[in-house]
């Protein structure tokens, strides 16, 4: 599976910017898929999850009501609708898919196997 994540930007706080994640490969319905980020000098972080069928997504603390994951398996590409936009939300955003079909969807960037390019997302204040 190849991914390539697009839509990152520049926007003022408060602003709103939507992440986009195409993936090649007819297997992409049935992988996890996550959302993660690094700022510079930091760790990269987990952002967002969503289960193969979309039925059951997790969020960091740091997100959750202003950020939403969603998935189109005939598009093969999975979304991050961010709103509500902060300075420490600055972050290069890298979308990556758990191929190991397991039941729980994990929120540990090691247990993704497949990593998009990263594109950044800066947020001034």
């Amino acid at each position: 599976v190849q991914l390539q994540a697009y839509g990152g930007g520049l926007v003022q706080a408060g602003g709103s910017l939507r992440l986009s994640c195409a993936a090649s490969g007819s297997t992409f319905s049935s992988y996890h898929l996550g959302w993660f980020r690094q700022a510079p000098g930091k760790e990269r972080e987990f952002v967002t999850t969503i289960s193969w069928s979309g039925s059951r997504t997790n969020y960091a603390d740091s997100v959750k009501g202003r950020f939403t994951i969603s998935r189109d398996n005939a598009k093969n590409t999975v979304y991050l609708q961010m709103n509500s936009l902060k300075p420490e939300d600055t972050a290069v955003y890298y979308c990556a898919a758990d191929s190991s079909r397991d039941f729980t969807v994990s929120s540990a960037y090691t247990s993704y196997d497949y990593w998009g390019q990263g594109t950044q997302v800066t947020v001034s204040s």
